[in-house]
């Protein structure tokens, strides 16, 4: 299993993180996800076929990209 933590600057609030939660552990091989709210992280858990990629792509697509600085 692979954990990656994201830097997601527009969580903002509990709907923010509830949003991110539902959308990201009905893609397949995502086992846990954690959002923090203060820190403006995702913190996800998976396995084949999910890959960082895929995970990235899927936050881009609900509208709270990546900041990979």
């Amino acid at each position: 299993m692979e954990k990656k933590i994201y830097r997601v600057p527009n969580i903002s609030c509990g709907h923010c993180a509830h949003t991110i939660k539902m959308e990201l552990v009905d893609l397949e091989g995502v086992k846990s996800v954690e959002v923090d709210v203060q820190d403006r992280e995702v913190i996800v858990e998976f396995v084949a076929p999910a890959t960082p990629e895929k995970i990235e792509a899927l936050l881009m697509e609900i509208n709270y990209p990546v900041n990979n600085d």
